[in-house]
């Protein structure tokens, strides 16, 4: 693991290897518990695992990136209007369910004229900016090994999942112009955050926005690049003027805007295994980072090891050597991933490692 090293790969310079990260191992508990020569009981259930014992995780797993994001210190829930979609189980010990509430929003037109700003409010700027450095220099203190990033989470379609629902949103999305006027709003919201994290001292920023599903584009593909892209542009120019690095996440097959969202300043990709993984290093390998592989977890949750192991020599095969590739399973490991196939797959990522 270094830290370097997950810099080297996000500027696009030459490494001894691919850089590494994965998602959501914090809920294997009895495989940290193992890694960190603890009983597992004393982490289970804890949210979030405490930093020094993830940290012997991070490092015995290679890990030279660590995903972060942090949208501000308003809790939207407590100051105006939002949907909670709920959350099936996900954590082995099904912890994280939560049952769906009613939707606050009954009538596009509710939608058409909210505006986030006005709803909940904007945190002071200085204070915000304030707030976001000492995060940041804890959790680079807390994990010396990997890159730490920034991030924003609630972006612009992600934003608007969260305050109206995906039943509302989709409603409102059937006027293109109306609904571009409400994604500005987020827009204008979000601009907030990634001005105040442009005043900070990281060298990395995570632009999360789940624009698309994993079938594709869920509105007309040019509304996307006529009304939402562009936004982007905006919200990045804080960050550009203050050499930070953009990484662009979405959840779902995003890569038909991948060229789009890059012209608009991004300088690489964080992506699901549902993206054309060869078409990814064909267009932008060497020019911009991609995290990420072909790996798929529902082949490591349901498939065999042979399965998986041919997945991860697909993407070597593909990336091998290729400047600024980082190795992650995309859609994470969860937890119903068992520990002999987390172990099995770390075995060999990190042989293939050592061959460079």
């Amino acid at each position: 693991m270094s830290r370097q090293l997950g810099m080297d790969c996000i500027n696009c310079r030459e490494t001894p290897r691919p850089g590494h990260t994965e998602y959501s191992m914090h809920y294997h508990t009895n495989l940290i518990g193992t890694i960190a020569g603890i009983d597992p009981k004393k982490i289970s259930g804890l949210d979030p695992v405490p930093a020094d014992i993830l940290r012997k995780l991070y490092d015995a797993w290679d890990y030279d990136f660590i995903w972060y994001s942090n949208d501000g210190f308003i809790d939207w829930e407590e100051a105006g209007r939002c949907t909670d979609l709920g959350h099936a189980v996900y954590a082995d010990d099904g912890s994280d369910q939560r049952d769906a509430k009613p939707c606050p929003f009954n009538e596009p037109e509710e939608v058409w004229a909210f505006n986030p700003v006005e709803e909940y409010g904007l945190y002071p700027f200085d204070d915000l900016v304030a707030g976001y450095e000492k995060d940041y220099l804890e959790r680079k203190a807390a994990f010396p090994n990997q890159v730490c990033t920034g991030g924003y989470y609630k972006s612009i379609i992600s934003g608007a999942i969260a305050s109206f629902g995906w039943d509302m949103l989709l409603m409102a999305a059937s006027d293109e112009a109306k609904f571009a006027r409400v994604l500005e709003r987020f827009g204008e919201y979000t601009l907030h955050h990634t001005r105040a994290w442009a005043e900070t001292s990281i060298d990395v920023f995570i632009q999360h926005d789940d624009i698309v599903w994993t079938s594709g584009p869920f509105m007309r593909p040019d509304f996307y690049r006529e009304a939402l892209i562009p936004i982007y542009r905006e919200l990045w120019k804080p960050l550009i003027a203050a050499g930070k690095k953009i990484l662009f996440c979405s959840d779902g097959t995003v890569d038909m805007f991948m060229e789009d969202i890059a012209a608009c300043g991004a300088d690489g990709f964080i992506f699901e295994p549902s993206n054309d993984f060869e078409k990814l290093v064909k267009t932008f390998g060497g020019s911009h980072a991609l995290v990420g592989s072909a790996v798929d977890c529902r082949t490591m949750t349901f498939g065999t090891w042979e399965q998986v192991k041919a997945e991860i020599d697909k993407t070597m095969e593909i990336a091998r050597g290729v400047p600024g590739f980082m190795f992650a399973v995309g859609n994470h490991i969860p937890a119903n991933v068992t520990d002999e196939m987390c172990t099995q797959y770390m075995d060999y990522l990190k042989k293939i490692f050592k061959e460079g």
